[in-house]
C-alpha cells in the first residue's frame, strides 16, 4: 500500500493528459459554434414563451442557454432581456441549444432569420447634412 500523498497513479496520469487539451480550450475564450446555428436577438417573455427576432416561439423542452463563459442560465433570469444570441432549433422548429454571445462574438458574420420589413421607422431615417429639427 502506497501512502505517499503525491503518489499519481497511472490511470490518473491518463485522465489529466486527455483533459489538458480540453481544459486549455475552454479557457481560450473562443468558442466554437455548430454550422446550422443562426443569429437572432431573443427575448424571454415568459418561460418558455421567447421572441427571437420579434417572432413568439418557444424554447423546447431541455432547451440549454449558455452564458458568454459557457455556464447554463436559467431562462427566467433573462426575463424581458433582449440578448444577442446564437440558435438551433429542433426538428419542430422549436429552439434547442442558445449561445448568449460575447462582443467580439457578435460582431462576426453569421446567418439568420434577422427581422425584415417593407419600411422604415422615422428615426431610421438619415436626415441630409447641414438640416436640424
Amino acid at each position: 500500500m502506497n501512502r505517499c500523498p503525491l503518489a499519481i497513479t497511472s490511470s490518473a496520469l491518463a485522465a489529466l493528459l486527455i483533459a489538458a487539451p480540453l481544459l486549455a480550450h475552454a479557457q481560450s475564450g473562443t468558442r466554437e459554434f455548430p454550422p446550422k446555428a443562426l443569429r437572432g436577438a431573443m427575448t424571454v417573455v415568459q418561460p418558455p414563451n421567447v421572441l427571437m427576432d420579434d417572432r413568439a416561439t418557444r424554447l423546447s423542452p431541455g432547451a440549454r442557454i449558455r452564458s458568454t463563459n459557457n455556464s447554463l442560465v436559467m431562462s427566467a433570469s433573462l426575463l424581458n432581456q433582449e440578448v444577442v444570441v446564437n440558435y438551433t432549433t429542433d426538428h419542430r422548429g422549436q429552439i434547442q441549444n442558445v449561445w448568449i454571445l460575447t462582443e467580439a462574438e457578435a460582431k462576426e458574420k453569421r446567418a439568420g432569420y434577422g427581422v425584415q420589413r417593407n419600411y422604415v421607422f422615422e428615426s431610421q431615417q438619415t436626415q441630409p447634412a447641414g438640416t436640424a429639427n
